[in-house]
């Protein structure tokens, strides 16, 4: 069969009922029943989330906020640890939430969620209605937070947790990386990046929700153009902010229809094995490797933080691979990132013997 013949099969064959959004879910540990946005990244998931929270939470507490606003609403506590993504306090912001809402968390030596001060803080204000957000896969260190004790902990209060899980949701696709987001299914919305790991193009990421009835009242919109004749909704851009949007699902579709849950599973495990490489070759090369490497970020350290700034500006100029900077516990660090579905073990030894080659000169 001829490449002209099987594009038309890919273009012209409809994907059975549930199409991205049911394989989704069930890779990466979400309930069946949760609804699926289709957006354009973590940013926009969080943001979908953060406003699901806040819709069901002002409900129940007897406010309208969709036809009120947030002017007189009863308060809401937003709880999240000292090490989440920046894009949660973009969220706060957007939501008119505002970041002075924010209690934070301590995080452990990993940049997990301490559980044991999440409980403080929730103790201290039990009668106020509360979101929690929480991370798997912490973007410096890859370290998950504990998803089952904190979904415990907060439901006891009565309040919606929230999982960041831009790139480290992917964990529940392989039975090696699972156990790092038990209690996944516990939480009441969820975000995920697909341009990361899933290596589908940008501008693609998933809002899922616990309950779809609240992620639509949250986010949709009515229109007599959008509306079918029985009077239901026009479809999935329900879940998420935009009208006018990319087929984003198609390419998710197109993307688990060619890899399948052992692909997906092989994707992730093949990245975690060369970020450990990576750690390895680093490490014996007498450079500090900072973090337990869990899943596929890698923290470096060659020395002061201005030599390691310099090491990092190297590296990009040099063109061998590319290596961002961040700074983590007050240390300026190279960051390394494997998510590449075509990054090999030569790849990474290549890369190493760079590095080395110019940390070495530095």
């Amino acid at each position: 069969m001829g490449p002209e013949r099987l594009q038309r099969r890919a273009l012209t064959r409809r994907p059975r009922r549930g199409g991205g959004g049911g394989r989704l879910k069930d890779l990466l540990g979400i309930p069946a029943t949760a609804s699926t946005g289709f957006v354009t990244g973590g940013q926009a998931a969080n943001t979908a989330g953060v406003a699901a929270a806040r819709q069901h939470l002002l409900t129940e507490a007897g406010w309208d906020v969709g036809l009120k606003g947030l002017g007189g609403a009863p308060r809401l506590r937003v709880i999240a640890g000292e090490e989440r993504h920046a894009t949660v306090d973009r969220s706060l912001r957007l939501l008119g939430l505002g970041t002075d809402c924010l209690e934070t968390v301590r995080t452990d030596d990993r940049g997990a969620l301490d559980t044991d001060d999440l409980r403080r803080v929730l103790a201290s204000d039990p009668g106020t209605p509360a979101i929690v957000c929480i991370q798997a896969g912490n973007v410096n260190t890859g370290a998950c937070d504990d998803l089952r004790t904190a979904c415990d902990l907060t439901h006891a209060h009565g309040g919606w947790v929230h999982v960041d899980g831009a790139f480290g949701l992917w964990a529940a696709a392989s039975p090696a990386t699972r156990h790092l987001v038990d209690g996944v299914e516990l939480a009441d919305s969820w975000a995920c990046d697909g341009h990361k790991w899933l290596n589908v193009p940008y501008d693609c990421g998933y809002a899922f929700c616990s309950r779809p009835a609240v992620h639509a009242d949250a986010l949709s919109y009515t229109a007599s153009y959008l509306t079918r004749a029985d009077g239901t909704p026009a479809g999935g851009a329900d879940f998420t902010t935009e009208s006018s949007r990319h087929a984003r699902g198609f390419a998710t579709w197109a993307a688990l229809r060619e890899l399948g849950r052992d692909g997906v599973a092989a994707l992730v495990d093949r990245c975690c094995l060369l970020a450990r490489r990576f750690a390895d070759g680093l490490s014996a090369a007498g450079y500090e490797v900072v973090n337990d490497v869990v899943l596929n970020q890698v923290l470096v350290s060659f020395g002061d933080d201005a030599r390691t700034d310099h090491v990092v500006q190297a590296v990009q100029h040099d063109g061998t691979c590319w290596m961002g900077a961040t700074t983590w516990r007050g240390r300026r660090l190279m960051r390394v990132s494997v998510s590449g579905h075509t990054t090999t073990e030569a790849d990474v030894d290549r890369s190493i013997a760079a590095i080395v080659r110019l940390a070495r000169v530095s």
